[in-house]
């Protein structure tokens, strides 16, 4: 230690009061084999990968949320078939349930896909296979109510609805009409 008008002062000590307005960090040089350009190089591609990687991973999700209505297909198909033919409570709740998930469904596809939402993942594919899937399992539960005579396909059912039958004869029994 010297010792030099009142301050004492160290051989080896460092100041690290701000001292920018004199010195900036790109005046220290580098100590030997450092190079800050080539950190900053290895920094970007390893964010780059990262990206990319992420972006990978968005788009194998997101073929995976769009492929899952084909589980719940097979799943309400082997359920309907189970339920039978006739008009009991247990197949109409079945076909019902099969008509209102699909439906459910397309409501919120936005939302489904909204986690995977990236400028490097295409999720149009996806959602239209989504679509589809769900449009097929819609149709798989109006094919049950088909079967379960709930839909009006024939002319008996909209018999209420027509006009009476205009009499084209009439019978007096033998009296004369006057």
């Amino acid at each position: 230690m010297e010792k030099g008008k009142g301050v004492l002062v160290r051989r080896w000590a460092i100041d690290f009061t701000d001292n920018s307005t004199t010195t900036s960090s790109r005046d220290i040089p580098d100590p030997l084999g450092y190079s800050r350009a080539s950190q900053d190089q290895d920094d970007s591609t390893v964010s780059r990968q990262k990206k990319d990687a992420e972006s990978n991973w968005k788009a194998q999700k997101a073929w995976e949320v769009a492929q899952a209505p084909v589980k719940n297909l097979l799943m309400m198909g082997f359920m309907m078939w189970m339920a039978g033919n006739t008009v009991h409570l247990f197949s109409i709740g079945i076909t019902f349930s099969a008509l209102w998930q699909p439906i459910n469904a397309l409501q919120g596809v936005g939302k489904v896909f909204e986690p995977y939402k990236d400028s490097k993942v295409d999720t149009l594919t996806p959602k239209l296979l989504f679509i589809a899937l769900n449009l097929a399992s819609l149709a798989l539960g109006v094919w049950k109510l088909n079967t379960l005579g709930l839909l009006p396909t024939h002319a008996s059912d909209w018999v209420s609805s027509l006009p009476p039958a205009q009499e084209v004869e009439y019978s007096s029994g033998g009296l004369p009409l006057y």
